[in-house]
């Protein structure tokens, strides 16, 4: 059974199918979108279950002629890396589903069609193999979520959607030209053009050449992550986007810039990466300052949870380019964790705005008293995105900051200074929304069954990644141990759930 074909194309026929199918029928569109994406959530699991590595580390790999006369595959693989990325996508599927049941309330069957379409581009990036595969799933998946901005966004929406698009269409532009480069440096060495992965990984690209190609992807995808100072488009993404929208951007879209520097940047170029690791760990601190301080002076709670993304994120940046099997682990699990804790934290911003039409702190003051449940559950993800002990974030902050320490521990001290800075502003905010006299006078209604389902499953994915993150950490153990040898910088200590 071809898996990873299933995984990437039933949410694309799926969504085609409701667009077509439902005529105009909003519940016909939404129990079809919840369906597909649960059924996409059993397979994930079922092939993670079932999946037995081969010699190589992969879990499955599909290869199938596409285009032999240039050397281009339909190229498919499944390592550990892929796995957990793929998990996530395919738990963020049926949540951002749920949260949209009643905030969307126009053209419900092309909202399914064009979520389930992202779905599908993000589950292609994560699983191609073949660069030029990989680059048309890169651009696919931008195309639903500039609809998906532009069509039920807010007020500025057209404006947002514009940004997005023309800030990562040109970032993908340089790494498509960084593509055909190492494609034609490895011809000449090898007389065997392709785009293959594997056997690209034996190019010989070091010096200025290999810098230069290096930086073609990088660009790339330090906008998708978004880092300083390519980070513009995310905050007005973000605070335009509709609930569902922000779901699949903060947890998905982001992570998928990450997984390209560990995927791509660092086996492809690793000379031409150790030289630019100072300056990739110098980025990673200045995202994480830049972003807490700036969310620090936010009203929009939207707009305050995107700049807290700018922070995390540089977090991820900072534990790849420490390019140790504690830098590296920690990334992964910390874009695991920001994926699922500020996924909820813009679920529970887009229930109150449904409630109060507004986002503004000011509106906002004493809503734990008649909305105790929805109080309950933004502490748990305020205290999780502050890294508090037990919960999601502090496993990838704490691996994060011991493998940076390893190597530059001034760097690893301004680090942990966005720690302190996360705290401030997140409890600020919680205590503006949730504590003290109630400033406006309504009927509130706290959580209501459908929303509870939703928050329950990021809650239970914050404890188990906080309270056992073991079997995550083991199955990333091949995959970055294999990264972490093409570097300069060797560790010899395990991160494994075993020890």
């Amino acid at each position: 059974m071809p898996w990873l074909t299933v995984l990437i194309f039933l949410p694309l026929v799926g969504g085609a199918w409701i667009w077509v199918r439902a005529n105009g029928q909003v519940e016909y569109a939404r129990r079809g979108a919840l369906f597909v994406t649960t059924v996409e959530l059993v397979i994930v699991n079922f092939v993670w279950l079932v999946a037995e590595p081969g010699g190589d580390g992969y879990l499955y790999i599909e290869r199938h002629a596409w285009i032999p006369a240039v050397g281009i595959q339909y190229l498919l693989a499944m390592d550990g890396l892929s796995l957990v990325l793929v998990l996530l996508t395919a738990l963020l599927g049926p949540i951002a589903v749920l949260v949209s049941w009643n905030a969307i309330q126009h053209n419900w069957p092309a909202f399914a069609f064009l979520l389930l379409a992202s779905q599908a581009g993000i589950m292609g990036v994560f699983l191609s193999f073949d660069l030029v595969l990989f680059y048309v799933f890169w651009e696919l998946m931008l195309v639903p979520m500039y609809f998906l901005v532009g069509l039920w966004g807010h007020e500025r929406r057209l404006y947002a959607a514009y940004k997005f698009f023309l800030f990562t269409v040109t970032g993908s532009l340089l790494m498509l030209v960084a593509i055909l480069g190492i494609y034609f440096v490895h011809g000449e060495q090898t007389g065997n053009n392709t785009f293959d992965y594997f056997q690209l990984l034996n190019t010989d690209v070091s010096g200025t050449r290999g810098m230069w190609l290096m930086l073609g992807f990088f660009v790339a995808f330090a906008v998708k992550i978004p880092l300083f100072p390519v980070h513009s488009w995310l905050p007005d993404a973000h605070t335009e986007a509709p609930t569902a929208g922000s779901i699949i951007l903060a947890g998905l879209l982001l992570k998928t810039g990450a997984y390209g520097l560990l995927r791509f940047c660092l086996p492809l170029f690793p000379e031409a990466s150790a030289a630019f690791a100072p300056v990739g760990m110098a980025l990673g601190v200045v995202g994480i300052l830049y972003g807490a301080l700036l969310a620090l002076v936010q009203e929009d709670m939207k707009r305050l949870i995107a700049y807290s993304s700018v922070s995390h994120l540089g977090f991820v940046v900072f534990g790849i380019y420490a390019w140790n099997l504690h830098g590296l682990s920690g990334a992964v699990i910390l874009m695991l964790a920001h994926g699922v804790t500020t996924g909820a934290m813009f679920a529970l911003v887009g229930m109150l705005e449904e409630r109060s039409k507004t986002r503004q702190l000011s509106e906002f003051g004493g809503l734990l008293s008649p909305m105790p449940r929805l109080g309950a559950f933004l502490l748990l993800f305020t205290l999780s995105s502050m890294g508090m002990p037990g919960l999601a974030n502090f496993v990838g902050e704490f691996l994060v900051l011991a493998g940076v320490f390893q190597h530059a521990a001034g760097l690893g001290v301004a680090g942990a200074l966005g720690i302190i800075f996360g705290v401030v502003y997140l409890l600020w905010m919680y205590q503006r929304a949730m504590l003290g006299a109630l400033r406006r006078e309504r009927r509130w209604v706290d959580l209501k069954r459908r929303e509870m389902v939703s928050l329950g499953i990021f809650a239970a994915a914050v404890l188990w990644l906080g309270l056992y993150p073991a079997p995550f950490l083991d199955i990333l153990q091949g995959p970055l141990g294999v990264i972490m040898e093409s570097g300069p910088h060797l560790s010899t200590g395990e991160v494994s759930g075993g020890q």
